[in-house]
């Protein structure tokens, strides 16, 4: 996967920049909300005459009777959280082989986490890793080496792989947002993908999560990743059907033409409202449609954000 996504065509040269203050070391890509260094130290060094002795290591020169510095090395530019709902929803469409051309939903947000955190990796930016569904179900470090990064990309291999899951898994991912947006470093980069769907809570729960992560200074990105024929269009042949919920297993015979209007009005008016509110708080939205391919979401989407700032 990572060589894959390494030779993904258009995305080598972009710059995947932030549009708001984030805390850490800063090379010229992002704003920084604090003057000097934010540091890590490396190792020792010789000091040499007419330096500067703020970094001299004292306790090291009491035991060697030898001057020593302490050299650092520079923290990234800022901290990127990618949280990925894999909720047995997000495995919609089930089907024998899903790719980087034919994906589901879940395969569609491992390949763009993989696509961003490339980029991150390139400009020194460090990056986490969050599999979410009805608790958090992991979250990784924050770091930006290249061990991290192959670490990262197994799990997002690991995803791709599973064609479908055997245990059935909710989506709750309210309280997980607001449990995250306390955990995760302040001013930090959050990228969700989620699907949206989930039967335990509603849009305002939703809202009041989003709203709770800006609240402690996180700069947030949803990516609603859905397959628009099926989930929204509702677009299936004039005839009967046994619909099987993929997280609940339970069953229901209908025609779909029989309610498609009424469903479409629905799941139409939830997306507006929160897309309509991320709007309101400076949350960038962005309709992840499947069936339109990777390219054609994120490559002008990151272009967008590089020219806006």
């Amino acid at each position: 996967m990572s060589d894959k996504i390494e030779n993904i065509i258009g995305y080598n040269s972009i710059e995947f920049v932030t549009n708001q203050i984030v805390e850490g070391f800063i090379t010229g890509l992002h704003k920084s909300p604090f003057h000097g260094f934010s540091v890590e130290f490396a190792e020792h060094r010789l000091y040499n005459s007419g330096e500067s002795i703020k970094n001299i290591d004292w306790k090291l020169f009491g035991r060697t009777d030898k001057f020593f510095v302490k050299k650092y090395e520079e923290e990234t530019n800022l901290r990127c959280v990618l949280v990925l709902d894999h909720s047995s929803s997000m495995f919609f469409p089930i089907q024998k082989e899903s790719s980087f051309s034919n994906p589901n939903k879940i395969t569609f947000a491992a390949y763009a986490s993989g696509v961003i955190i490339q980029m991150l990796s390139r400009q020194r930016d460090a990056f986490g890793l969050s599999l979410v569904s009805e608790k958090i179900d992991l979250i990784t470090d924050i770091r930006s080496n290249f061990g991290h990064k192959k670490y990262v990309f197994n799990l997002l291999e690991d995803l791709i792989r599973q064609k479908d899951k055997e245990i059935k898994v909710q989506t709750n991912i309210s309280p997980i947002l607001h449990q995250l947006a306390e955990q995760i470093h302040r001013r930090s980069l959050v990228i969700i993908f989620t699907d949206l769907l989930s039967s335990q809570e509603d849009e305002k729960e939703i809202i009041s999560s989003l709203q709770h992560l800006k609240h402690c200074k996180h700069e947030v990105i949803l990516f609603h990743v859905n397959d628009k024929n099926k989930e929204i269009d509702f677009d299936y042949k004039n005839h009967p059907y046994r619909l099987i919920d993929i997280e609940t297993s339970e069953e229901i015979k209908l025609n779909p033409q029989d309610l498609r209007e009424v469903y479409q009005k629905a799941i139409l008016n939830k997306i507006k409202t929160i897309k309509d509110s991320c709007e309101n708080i400076r949350i960038d939205f962005v309709d992840a449609n499947i069936n339109e391919g990777l390219d054609k979401i994120l490559l002008p989407y990151i272009i967008k954000r590089t020219k806006m700032n």
